[in-house]
């Protein structure tokens, strides 16, 4: 039984069982997996493809719905339920408990600091609940207000997710090299920021974004950007759709040359996913990987550099 020794849970990000499972190695092989909850045991592992990992899980046995809200309430006060089987029970258990604010996040507040576990039904009268979780949001699902009206397309809320889970974002007069930049959302992000912004695409930007008058744009490729012409940056960016792999040799030759401290890569995989080029990036000294909420097939690589 699983639960006889320590376990974590993984709430996979929504289609990619797989991938956790894949990315979790020997503990994946072993694994009970419910809906979008892997169960695996041992301790934490870094783990790009879950969206949320309850880090502290432990099993409640509850004799009542009410001995179920008393048992999470002396822990903790904040709680949000997983459900994968017995839902009305899974419903009246959540009413028994303090509403969690489901508000969508202003961009520029911090992420909330208020501890938030995780639970769900095993079966009726067991319960897994962990006061511990990686993500301060419910299921790791990061929701924005958004700006209809600013912004060329919806690939600036990657951005705005990234930078509120680090609390780190380009300040006024870093240089930003924006890499497949059009039609523009990521540089319309980091112009707002106060960025100097240096876009590069072989489709134009979106002239509002264009006009702004930290952006200065230019025709080509991305790959095409040589670090010795460019000088140092600050900050690296890359939206790209490309292989992995010369996603990868592209920052290599950046690091390399130590043209760039911060990088802000998005990994997208075409059909199947590249587990070894997705640990060659996560592999990185200093780097974060990671599925974000607005991602779909792809993970967003985050690397600080000395």
């Amino acid at each position: 039984m699983i639960f006889d020794t320590a376990f974590t849970v993984y709430l996979a990000a929504p289609g990619f069982v797989p991938e956790v499972l894949a990315e979790l190695g020997e503990a994946g092989t072993t694994a009970v997996v419910r809906d979008r909850l892997v169960f695996a045991p041992g301790e934490p592992l870094p783990c790009a493809w879950a969206q949320n990992v309850w880090l502290a899980p432990r099993v409640l046995e509850i004799a009542s719905i009410n001995d179920a809200v008393r048992q999470l309430k002396a822990i903790q006060r904040n709680w949000v339920c997983y459900p994968v089987d017995h839902f009305r029970r899974c419903a009246l258990i959540q009413e028994g408990l303090p509403r969690v604010s489901a508000r969508p996040q202003v961009f520029g507040q911090p992420a909330p600091t208020a501890p938030l576990g995780s639970w769900t039904l095993w079966d009726e009268h067991t319960l897994i609940a962990s006061p511990a979780c990686l993500s301060p949001f419910p299921h790791g699902e990061v929701t924005f207000v958004e700006d209809k009206s600013g912004p060329p397309n919806r690939a600036y809320l990657k951005l705005w997710e990234l930078f509120t889970l680090t609390g780190v974002h380009p300040g006024p007069g870093d240089l930003c090299l924006d890499l497949g930049a059009s039609p523009g959302g990521w540089s319309w992000v980091l112009a707002r920021l106060g960025a100097r912004v240096f876009a590069v695409d072989k489709a134009p930007l979106d002239p509002a974004v264009a006009g702004f008058a930290n952006v200065e744009s230019c025709r080509g490729s991305g790959f095409g950007l040589d670090p010795e012409d460019v000088g140092r940056a600050d900050w690296l960016f890359s939206d790209m759709a490309c292989y992995p792999e010369r996603l990868f040799a592209l920052v290599a030759r950046w690091r390399e040359a130590k043209a760039c401290v911060n990088f802000v890569c998005t990994l997208k995989f075409q059909g199947t996913t590249d587990q070894a080029t997705a640990a060659a990036f996560a592999a990185i000294p200093g780097a974060r990987l990671l599925h974000l909420w607005h991602n779909k097939h792809e993970l967003t690589w985050f690397c600080q550099t000395s």
